[in-house]
C-alpha cells in the first residue's frame, strides 16, 4: 500500500511560489480591465510627478480578480514598501496602531476584506486618512489624555468582495474607487497562455480556449484550471495541453462546459428539487447544501447570475428556465405565483 503524501513546508513554500510567479508585476503586464487600468496609470503617473503619496484606493470586486495583485502593482510602480493585512486580523485599535506607526513614508499599506474590520476599528482610520494624524488615548479615568501622533504620507488599498458592508464615513475617503468586472474569454485566454509559458507548458491555442471558457471569468480559477490540465496532460497526453487534453481533464474534475462545478450544480438542483424553482431564502439555502451563507453569496451567487442561471427575487433565491435547461430538468408549470 503506498504512503499518504506528506505536505512538508517546503511543498508549500513551492506551491505559493509558483502562484506568485504567475501573478503580474506591472501593470503594462496586467491582463484586462482596462478602464480601471488607465485610470490607475493616470494617477500612479501624477503621484510620482508630484512626490507625493497616491490617494486612497478601494478595489471591489468578486474574489479572484485580481485585487491583491493590484494592490501589489501600485506599490510596484510607484516604488514603495508594500504592507498588507487582513480586515479580520486586526481586533484592536492597538493593531491598527501598530501598522500605522510602523509604516515607511509612501508606504502603500493594503487592508484585504476590509469590509470585516470592525466598526469601532474604523474611527481610527479617519484621522489617518484624511490628515495623516493618529489619536491615542494615554492613562485612564479622569487622568486620561489624547496624544496626536503624525503619520508618513501613505496610501491605503482597501480590497472587498461586499461594498455594501463598508459604511459610507469609510467609502467617502477613498478618492479613487474602483470595481473589477469578470474577465471575457479573450483575456482569460492571454492569461492562461502567459501562465503556460511562465509554467513551461506546451499549450496548443485551442487547450487555451477550452480552459478560459470553463474558468468562470476569473483568473485565479484560469491558473488552478491550467495546473490540473497540466498534470492531466503529462500523464495522459504527452505533456501537451490540446482541446481534447483540456476536456477530457476538466470533465473529471466535474467541471461542465459552462464551468460549473459540482456545488454550483448542488445549488442549482436543491433550488430547481427541492423547491420547485424557488424562491428560497439564502440561509434556508445554505443549510440545504451545507455551506455556509457568505460562500454562497460571495463565492458561487455572482457567476451564476451573470450566466442567468439564477436570479434574486423580494422572497429569495430562484432558477431561471436556464437552469432547469442547463441541468436537463422540467420547469414547474406556470401558476399565479410563478416566478417564470
Amino acid at each position: 500500500m503506498s504512503q499518504p503524501r506528506i505536505q512538508t513546508p517546503q511543498l508549500v513554500d513551492d506551491e505559493l511560489e509558483v502562484d506568485r510567479s504567475l501573478r503580474p508585476r506591472r501593470l503594462e503586464d496586467f491582463v484586462g480591465q482596462p478602464s480601471l487600468k488607465e485610470q490607475l496609470a493616470i494617477s500612479i503617473e501624477a503621484a510620482v510627478a508630484r512626490g507625493d503619496a497616491l490617494d486612497h484606493v478601494l478595489l471591489a470586486g468578486p474574489p479572484g480578480l485580481g485585487k491583491t495583485t493590484l494592490a501589489q502593482i501600485i506599490a510596484a510602480e510607484l516604488g514603495a514598501p508594500f504592507v498588507m493585512t487582513a480586515g479580520p486580523a486586526l481586533e484592536r485599535k492597538a493593531d491598527v496602531a501598530a501598522f500605522l506607526t510602523a509604516l515607511e513614508p509612501g508606504s502603500v499599506f493594503f487592508v484585504d476584506e476590509i469590509h470585516r474590520l470592525q466598526r469601532a476599528l474604523e474611527e481610527t482610520f479617519y484621522p489617518a486618512m484624511e490628515d495623516r494624524q493618529l489619536p491615542i488615548t494615554v492613562g485612564m479615568g479622569a487622568g486620561a489624555r489624547v496624544v496626536t501622533l503624525e503619520l508618513p504620507p501613505f496610501t491605503l488599498i482597501g480590497a472587498t468582495t461586499r461594498t455594501g458592508l463598508l459604511t459610507a464615513p469609510l467609502r467617502d475617503r477613498f478618492g479613487l474607487q474602483h470595481r473589477l468586472e469578470h474577465y471575457d474569454l479573450t483575456d482569460l485566454a492571454t492569461i492562461v497562455r502567459r501562465s503556460a509559458r511562465i509554467l513551461d507548458v506546451a499549450l496548443e491555442p485551442d487547450g487555451a480556449d477550452a480552459i478560459a471558457s470553463r474558468s468562470r471569468g476569473t483568473p485565479r480559477v484560469a491558473n488552478r484550471l491550467l495546473k490540473r490540465v497540466r498534470d492531466y496532460a503529462q500523464v495522459r497526453f504527452g505533456g501537451v495541453v490540446t482541446a481534447q487534453a483540456a476536456d477530457t481533464a476538466l470533465a473529471l474534475l466535474e467541471i461542465d462546459e459552462l464551468g460549473l462545478d459540482r456545488l454550483d450544480r448542488e445549488l442549482l438542483r436543491c433550488i430547481c428539487g427541492k423547491f420547485e424553482g424557488g424562491p428560497v431564502g439564502l440561509s434556508t439555502l445554505a443549510a440545504s447544501v451545507g455551506e455556509e451563507q457568505d460562500t454562497i453569496e460571495d463565492v458561487y451567487e455572482p457567476y451564476l447570475l451573470q450566466c442567468g442561471l439564477l436570479k434574486r427575487t423580494p422572497r429569495g433565491r430562484a432558477a431561471t428556465r436556464r437552469a432547469f435547461d442547463h441541468l436537463g430538468l422540467k420547469p414547474p408549470p406556470p401558476d399565479a405565483d410563478s416566478l417564470f
